[in-house]
């Protein structure tokens, strides 16, 4: 089966086409960063009307990279949640009028399920069933993964996710945006020792996340220690590697922990945070240390993309689900309402 995915969750567009037997045909991103980089972060709005100038000629672009013509595409899978409820309208609208104009089905993917699954687009995928550790924009989750469908929250973020405290570090200390890439790169060069921060709930059981308390930590050294501009330079990249760190043992704790209660021996990171090389090289340590194996989506398939939504929306259209003439968004959606693909599949309202 050929399907055409279509992501417009948040500030990326993303389209793809993939195909069950050959595999990803095509896919074609575009970022709104720069749209956004002068207001600190993503404006909703923006965000909507660029989905609609750009759509349709990515549409375009991924069917003739692949030498694809319309007629061809035999299912269209779009994200419908959780995101921003204008911006998934215009995917959600576009994915379910070519599906009626072509006459095949269209399905709706959650897009926390399109990052669990991205994995699956690699040479050699992990097998289920897995724990996934899923960092990705306001999401900081981990879940246990038996099958397509069937998913357990084993803990998740009672604050602010990592990708928040990252950007939120980032505007603190005047590193633009999008933050998480910024602060990365400005731990390279700084002291990670310099400054005690904490590793939030790592000293009581359970696998859920807390960073808000990590992003006041860092205010508080900032407003304690900065001075003079030249001073400031190696204060900043003392503290982006600080915060860095302590969220890198933070995840890595509650990867152990969650590997362990679980019993499971494969760990897939998933996630925008996921293309953190720090965390990546922590938790490949941790693996090699503790017994378990850790799988990665390569990293253009971190971020959100259009070929991870393809995949989800084919595994579900091969197994015969298949949704009524609607168009259906939301931007909230728990992702363990999700049952695995069938013909009696739940249409987001």
């Amino acid at each position: 089966m050929r399907v055409l995915g279509i992501e417009t969750s948040c500030d990326e567009t993303g389209v793809a086409l993939y195909d069950s037997v050959a595999g990803l045909l095509a896919h074609r991103l575009y970022s709104q960063v720069e749209l956004h980089a002068e207001y600190g972060g993503v404006v909703p709005e923006i965000a909507s009307r660029d989905h609609v100038r750009k759509l349709l000629p990515l549409i375009d672009g991924c069917l003739d990279e692949a030498r694809i013509s319309r007629d061809q595409v035999e299912g269209v899978a779009y994200t419908a949640g959780p995101g921003l409820i204008g911006a998934l309208l215009v995917g959600a609208s576009v994915g379910r009028a070519i599906a009626l104009a072509l006459g095949c089905p269209a399905v709706a993917v959650h897009h926390m399920e399109g990052h669990l699954l991205a994995p699956m687009l690699e040479p050699e995928p992990p097998e289920f069933p897995f724990v996934a550790l899923l960092v990705s924009g306001g999401h900081s989750m981990l879940v246990e993964v038996q099958a397509i469908g069937a998913y357990r929250v084993l803990g998740e973020t009672l604050d602010d996710a990592a990708g928040e405290a990252f950007d939120k570090t980032a505007k603190l200390l005047g590193l633009g945006y999008p933050g998480g890439p910024a602060v990365a790169r400005l731990a390279d060069t700084g002291n990670a020792d310099r400054f005690r921060f904490p590793r939030p709930m790592t000293d009581r059981p359970g696998l859920e996340f807390s960073f808000s308390g990590l992003k006041t930590h860092t205010r508080n050294l900032w407003l304690e220690h900065s001075g003079s501009p030249s001073e400031d330079d190696e204060l900043r990249a003392d503290i982006a590697a600080g915060f860095q760190q302590a969220v890198i043992d933070t995840m890595v704790i509650k990867c152990r922990r969650a590997m362990q209660e679980s019993g499971s021996g494969q760990l897939v990171v998933a996630g925008g945070v996921g293309a953190n090389r720090g965390l990546r090289g922590a938790l490949r340590q941790a693996g090699e240390k503790y017994g378990f194996k850790v799988s990665y989506p390569r990293l253009e398939f971190c971020t959100d993309n259009g070929a991870m939504i393809a995949f989800a929306g084919c595994q579900r259209l091969l197994a015969g689900a298949h949704e009524d003439l609607v168009i259906s968004a939301r931007a909230r959606w728990s992702l363990e309402t999700l049952q695995p693909p069938g013909p009696a599949m739940e249409t987001p309202s």
